[in-house]
């Protein structure tokens, strides 16, 4: 075992007071930038838009040729976010929005002084959009100023929606009926965008304000320029900053109600191994079944939703990682029924991956990856006098070792001021398993907004399991400053022995976790450096009877650079851990019990991100355990046009241990290909040299062939979800199937159904659905430029 010498503490040391003294540098920076640039508008004064009523739709193409879009006066007072905070932009934004009785349209106009510069690659529907120029639009359309939804799209008109929940928690899992239409000309691009009532589950309503916002980012200039919210320390997520919508009255958007059966076929290969599983026999097996899922609007600010034999072949697969403690690794959830509307089920027990409620729990064995079959569930969620709230019920049947089992949760919380809330939360499992048949989690949470830059949280939290009794709870409390310069966190807990909760996440029990970070935000005037990062963080963890678990110094540097490069650095990281039984990392090589400490650094780069090819390096080394660790890793992503897109990611773990040398390697290789917006092809092969099977991969085909309705060839090899619990290996599997979905409105025979949602939606079936009688899908480019907007 290895302890801190002289030299060492006295780093470690230097690295703290380096960072102290950084204060004083961002301070006088940050004034200097003040005095420089003072704010051209008041960030605490929202702005105000109007939306024009019109008797009839405007021309989605793409274009504002359409006469009628004259009729709405165009926003124009945007501001930069980035780089130069309340600079009026580099380039003019301009958007116009009109109304009919059905259904909201926007009308965009991006204007460009070099369109060829303009970058537009991404056609996947939902993919990320961060490499592209894009524009977003946020509604609030019962001025929460706290939860909105998220319209995103790029020069192509690829779409991208999701839900953003108390002001930060991103609920990708929404996918919202809209249409999106963009071109590429001569000065800039141009988007129309149609999104009808009912996807904002707005039945009725006679005059209404709402909340929204814009944001337009410019790629090449790495360039953020919002509407409102503009300040450093906003965003486009801090919903409470958003401006107000005026004009609406009369709308008429009919309930929403969405029925979307889905049929699947195919087989599944399983090795031997798989006897006993949750999978099925070993063997080839033949997979058809067939489920159904319904969303429903109850009123206009709550939504229902319900599942039977619940499938998530179309999830994807969980990207491989590999644990270097005993603590437990961290998953997203992936699957649709669980990610909509997510966030209200958020209970974080401070700023860690740790939550009362962890939906992963829930159809997926935690210790080995394997699914676990879903009879059905309901769930739902929406606001009622100031109250948000959200209640699920789910059940799974019994498969291989894994018992039938019901879960049910609770969640409600009150609004205070700003977007402060006080809530509580329940969550009751019952399981036909004999040894242990219930379990049961509470709490308690609470967010205080203070001066907009200072956030309060607390929680207490407590489970009730089959004998374990005493030290059952879970309790503490965090506080964060944030302002355009400087940003400090810091929280404290305490976790018992005996906390248990079964459907949730807690990385460790039996714990006084402390923990504090700082970050410092000078800018400087220096030749192509936007900002200085100096970190500093400190965490120390002990048992409840004091012993010392896990103790870590750390501070870093890092230079973010104009074009979106950055270069970095962790200067040093001093490690402290207690192991008290020994943990397997590596096939036959365990790490023993004992209080180990170490040093290690690491370096990193990534290159600008407006260019074709981008990459990243990292290097981490020196001490780890009694041993010593180098990490090397490199990523490189090649976008060829707005079709063709490869990625490749790698790491190589190199381990000296006494108990032996070894090496670990995990990568993933990624190759999409789009024919349209509307059908796309996307692989993704791992390797994994820690397992006895190293690779995997995951082949998925898609043909959006009307909204909210696919049609899928899936082929797997290896597991599809990964084990929670250290570094487990799943049952790899061979399996193709083909999902067929198809989403409908029942109330198409209703008196008011074909002048309501269905004829909107059957309209945009055949303008959504025209790619397929044209040569391309792609919008006309000035002479001489290419359809990404770059030149040739």
């Amino acid at each position: 075992m290895q302890s801190f010498g002289p030299s060492r503490r006295g780093a470690a040391f230097g690295v703290v007071v380096w960072l102290a003294a950084a204060v004083f540098v961002a301070q006088a920076h940050a004034h200097a930038a003040r005095a420089a640039r003072p704010p051209r508008r008041d960030p605490n004064d929202p702005p105000v838009a109007y939306a024009v009523r019109v008797n009839r739709a405007p021309r989605l193409d793409g274009t504002l040729d359409d006469p009628i879009w004259q009729r709405a006066k165009p926003i124009t007072d945007f501001l930069q976010r980035e780089p130069d905070q309340g600079e009026p932009p580099t380039e003019r934004t301009s958007v116009r929005i009109l109304y009919t009785k059905k259904e909201i349209y926007f009308g965009i106009f991006c204007h460009d002084n070099d369109p060829r510069g303009i970058i537009a690659d991404q056609l996947h529907r939902d993919a990320g959009l961060g490499l592209d120029d894009y524009f977003m639009i946020t509604i609030d359309p019962t001025q929460s100023r706290s939860n909105a939804y998220a319209f995103e799209f790029n020069p192509l008109g690829t779409r991208r929606d999701g839900l953003i929940v108390n002001e930060g928690h991103d609920d990708v899992g929404w996918n919202g009926i809209w249409t999106s239409s963009a071109r590429i000309g001569p000065r800039g691009w141009t988007a129309t965008i149609g999104i009808p009532f009912f996807t904002l589950n707005l039945d009725r309503s006679g005059k209404m304000d709402w909340g929204i916002n814009f944001m337009r980012f410019i790629r090449r200039k790495n360039e953020e320029d919002m509407w409102a919210a503009w300040a450093r320390e906003y965003g486009v997520y801090k919903i409470s900053e958003e401006g107000t919508l005026k004009g609406l009255d009369g709308i008429d958007g009919g309930r929403l109600l969405i029925v979307k059966p889905y049929l699947l076929g195919g087989f599944r290969q399983l090795p031997q191994a798989a006897a006993g599983s949750t999978l099925g026999h070993p063997g080839m097996n033949g997979r058809y079944t067939g489920g159904l899922d319904v969303t429903m609007g109850l009123r206009s600010n709550v939504v229902a939703n319900f599942t039977a034999n619940t499938d998530y072949t179309a999830s994807g697969v969980d990207s491989a990682q590999f644990s270097l403690s005993p603590y437990p690794l961290f998953f997203p959830e992936r699957r649709q029924f669980f990610l909509e509307n997510a966030g209200v089920f958020d209970f974080p027990m401070n700023f860690g991956n740790d939550q009362l409620f962890f939906s992963r729990q829930i159809g997926i064995d935690a210790a080995t990856g394997d699914e676990t079959p879903i009879n059905g569930g309901a769930k739902v969620t929406g606001s009622l006098g100031g109250f948000d709230f959200g209640a699920m019920d789910v059940e799974t049947r019994g498969a291989g070792p894994d018992p039938s089992a019901n879960f049910g949760v609770v969640r409600v919380k009150r609004t205070l001021f700003g977007d402060s809330y006080i809530g509580v939360m329940g969550i009751d499992k019952r399981s036909s398993d004999p040894a242990d048949p219930y379990n049961q989690s509470g709490g308690v949470d609470t967010r205080l907004i203070l001066h907009r830059n200072i956030t309060l949280t607390g929680f207490a939290a407590a489970t009730r399991s089959p004998g374990l009794n005493g030290q059952n709870a879970d309790a503490g409390g965090g506080i964060q400053y944030q302002n355009d310069w400087f940003n400090m966190m810091a929280d404290t807990r305490r976790v018992g022995v005996n906390f248990n909760p079964e459907v949730g996440f807690v990385s460790r029990t039996d714990c006084y976790c402390n923990f504090i970070a700082t970050t410092f935000r000078p800018r400087p005037n220096l030749p192509g450096v936007r900002e200085l990062d100096f970190g500093g963080s400190f965490e120390h963890d002990s048992s409840t009877a004091g012993a010392l678990e896990t103790q870590d110094w750390n501070g870093s540097v890092q230079l973010r650079f104009n074009n979106g490069s950055v270069l970095g650095a962790n200067l040093a990281s001093a490690n402290a851990q207690q192991i008290t039984s020994a943990f397997d990392i590596y096939k036959n090589i365990a790490i023993q019990p004992g209080l180990y400490r170490w040093m290690s650094h690491q370096v990193f780069y990534s290159s600008p991100q407006n260019l074709p090819v981008t990459w990243s390096v990292s290097d981490g080394f020196g001490g780890f355990y009694d041993g010593n660790l180098n990490q090397a890793g490199a990523g490189v992503s090649y976008r060829a046009d707005e079709h063709w897109s490869f990625g490749l990611s790698q790491q190589w773990n190199r381990f000296q241990l006494p108990e032996g040398n070894f090496s670990v390697a995990l990568g993933g290789t990624s190759v999409d290909y789009a024919f349209s917006r509307f059908f796309s092809v996307s692989s993704f092969l791992q390797m994994d040299t820690a397992h006895t099977q190293a690779a995997s991969a995951n082949v998925l085909l898609r043909w959006h062939y009307r909204p909210d309705s696919d049609l899928y060839l899936i082929y797997t090899a290896g597991p599809r979800f990964a084990s929670v619990q250290g570094n487990s290996t799943a049952i790899n599997q061979n399996e193709f199937v083909v999902k067929f979905t198809y989403s409908f409105n029942p109330c198409m025979h209703c008196s008011r159904g074909s002048s309501g949602r269905h004829s909107q939606l059957s309209a945009r079936s055949r303008s959504d659905l025209s790619w397929m009688h044209e040569n391309s899908d792609q919008p006309p480019t000035p002479a001489g430029a290419r359809s990404d907007g770059r030149s040739n």
